[in-house]
């Protein structure tokens, strides 16, 4: 008895040379021992599974709403306003970049101008062109008084006053100009 106790004990085991790792290859051998003799359709019939088809799920169309379609369209408008914004202020910042450089320049010659007439109009040397050209000082024969003690008076004449056809006329030039005005 003591003998088949020692061989369903270390009945299936193999001796382990100094590792206690799991041999994970243990039921693979033990099957193909077991089934050594078998014919071979015998095991592959064993062995043939039915599988079922995966079953495809499909997904149901989902409903667009118009109001979304709508909201869509208007964000990307107002995108492309916001755009277009950048693209007019990106043309003005650098005219005005131009119109600065172009003021500066100005500038520049308004002092060089300014010294240039100054010296022109040095009183010596107007003097001595009036003297050059025959001019002198008037003297007291030449000159005429206006007696001014007598009182001012002044005539204002009425204009005549414009018709209802007129004004309206007028208030729609004015408005029409104000409008071509903005948009310019």
């Amino acid at each position: 008895m003591a003998a088949a106790v020692r061989d369903t004990r270390y009945r299936g085991r193999q001796a382990v040379n100094g590792s206690l790792a799991y041999d994970l290859d243990y039921a693979v051998r033990e099957r193909e021992l077991r089934h050594a003799g078998e014919a071979r359709k015998a095991r592959e019939k064993t062995k043939a599974k039915v599988h079922a088809a995966p079953r495809v799920l499909v997904r149901e169309r989902q409903y667009v709403s118009p109001l979304t379609v709508l909201s869509v369209a208007a964000v990307m408008g107002l995108a492309l306003l916001v755009l277009m914004n950048y693209v007019q202020l990106t043309l003005l910042s650098s005219e005005t970049v131009k119109l600065q450089s172009q003021l500066e320049e100005l500038e520049a010659e308004n002092v060089n101008l300014t010294a240039q007439y100054h010296q022109m109009f040095d009183m010596a040397s107007v003097k001595d062109a009036a003297e050059a050209a025959g001019m002198a000082k008037p003297s007291g024969t030449q000159m005429e008084h206006l007696d001014l003690s007598s009182g001012d008076s002044a005539v204002a004449y009425r204009q005549k006053e414009p018709g209802l056809f007129s004004r309206i006329l007028s208030s729609l030039h004015g408005g029409v100009y104000a409008v071509v005005e903005y948009f310019d």
